[in-house]
């Protein structure tokens, strides 16, 4: 929408249907110059972080809300000065800084601002001789022309620069900001350890655990000198009793995935199967594989195999691959597979999922993999690599678990957990071996699968895991 030479750039819609959205990042500031298509800000949506673009050129009037803040879709969020506004900007700045502030000298006037230094995106620009220009029916307060006139005139002494009037602020995550505001610690009394001097949640820690020690019973009778004093104690000797608890805001990814894990388990009625299969030669396999030629510089593992053989299990009971429709009162049988699989994020599970995965060939398939996982662990999937998934693949047995019970994805008929892969003791041949084990787990919506179709779909899955020649019969 467009005031005068202002336009006012809105919250949109990334998603299908999003109503609001995260601002995670600024990466431009009040005086800015912006082009068409330049990304001014992160903001994180129920379903992934996405880079905001500028749709015009321009000087960034006004950021309306701070990092953290969480915006409706709609809203405007930034204001960018075109045009004739944008270069008449400062002259209008010059004007009312002067009637803002006539106790200031002529020697503050002509005093040109300091070249705008690179800082940590968000955390604005570093104490300097310029300011920005009061809201309109703002007042200066009185101590600042004062504190101005003192600082020029210590120089102007030969007694070097004055400390500013105001603090510079400590540079800090949000997160970390909203961990000190919750456990009452002011950030420009903590120490920080983290590159570039940015504080860190241990940071606050210590500060807590520094001001609940205990006093002494009585006062020394003059303070230690500075070198003497005792340091800090480090991050790693804080103790979990000086903060008790740590409340996280549930937003963004992690309010989405909670709301559609307890609507999926609470509306579709889940059953679990099990089997525990000998891979030893899917294993094998995959070391062939790595070798292959036509897999050079693709992801090759278990996971590959595993997904390929659930394909192929779909393939041939293809009622397993549908959702059911509440409205309509119909069950959907999809003829495409889009094969989600769950990815543990620094901001939540995500299900982002490959488009037509039933068509792709194996080196295909392997490639896809290698792309969604790389993208998933940069944070940047899209809201549009995560709908419209059809079935799904969680792996537990990465971390360490032999199995579980997963729950549907939402819109989903089936879900398949991969457990650890582990040497144990299996009758092979008629004697006891040493052989590579698993456990998968199949979990499927009863309305619509039932036990004999998500048997023979699990069933299957296991063959071709232990008799991995399969893929070429059955594909």
């Amino acid at each position: 929408m467009t005031e005068g030479s202002v336009r006012e750039f809105k919250m949109p819609d990334v998603g299908e249907g999003l109503t609001e959205a995260e601002i995670l990042k600024w990466y431009v500031q009040p005086g800015d110059t912006v082009t068409d298509g330049q990304v001014v800000c992160e903001v994180e949506t129920a379903k992934a972080a996405v880079e905001l673009p500028i749709p015009y050129d321009g000087v960034v009037r006004e950021l309306h809300f701070p990092e953290g803040t969480t915006v409706d879709v709609g809203t405007s969020i930034i204001a960018v000065a075109i045009g004739g506004a944008a270069a008449a900007e400062p002259a209008q700045e010059a004007v009312e800084d002067t009637a803002a502030a006539p106790a200031a000298t002529d020697a503050a006037e002509e005093k040109k601002p300091e070249a705008r230094q690179p800082v940590l995106v968000g955390y604005g620009v570093s104490t300097s001789s310029t300011r920005r220009r009061p809201r309109k029916g703002a007042q200066v307060p009185a101590q600042e022309a004062p504190a101005a006139s003192a600082a020029i005139q210590a120089e102007m002494n030969g007694h070097g620069p004055a400390a500013p009037a105001t603090r510079e602020r400590p540079l800090a995550k949000p997160p970390v900001r909203k961990l000190a505001k919750d456990l009452g610690v002011d950030l420009a009394t903590v120490t920080p350890t983290g590159p570039d001097g940015v504080i860190t949640r241990e940071d606050v820690h210590a500060a807590v655990a520094l001001a609940q020690a205990p006093e002494p019973a009585t006062a020394p009778a003059a303070a230690a000198p500075a070198a003497l004093a005792a340091p800090a104690p480090p991050p790693a000797a804080v103790s979990y009793d000086t903060a008790r608890e740590t409340r996280i805001p549930v937003k963004g990814v992690r309010k989405a995935t909670a709301a559609a894990m307890v609507g999926s388990a609470f509306t579709a009625p889940h059953v679990t199967e099990f089997v525990t299969v000998d891979v030893t030669r899917t294993m094998k396999l995959v070391e062939e594989l790595k070798q292959d030629k036509e897999f050079t510089g693709l992801r090759v593992n278990p996971l590959l195999l595993i997904a390929k053989a659930l394909l192929v299990a779909i393939k041939r009971n293809p009622d397993i691959n549908a959702s059911w429709d509440e409205a309509a009162q119909e069950i959907v049988v999809k003829h495409y597979v889009n094969l989600g699989i769950a990815a543990a994020t620094p901001r939540g599970l995500i299900v982002p999922n490959i488009k037509d995965a039933h068509a792709k060939t194996l080196p295909q398939l392997a490639g896809s993999l290698g792309e969604l996982v790389s993208t998933a662990r940069e944070g940047k999937t899209s809201p549009a690599a995560m709908q419209g998934g059809t079935v799904t693949i969680t792996n537990v047995g990465v971390f360490g678990v032999d199995t579980g019970t997963p729950i549907l994805n939402p819109g989903e008929s089936a879900i398949l957990a991969v457990g650890a892969i582990k040497l144990q003791p299996w009758v092979h041949k008629g004697k006891v071996k040493p052989r590579q084990v698993t456990t998968l787990a199949l979990s499927f919506d009863h309305r619509l699968v039932d036990g004999e179709l998500g048997s023979k779909v699990l069933a299957d899955v296991a063959a071709i895991l232990e008799q991995p020649k399969r893929l070429l019969t059955w594909a």
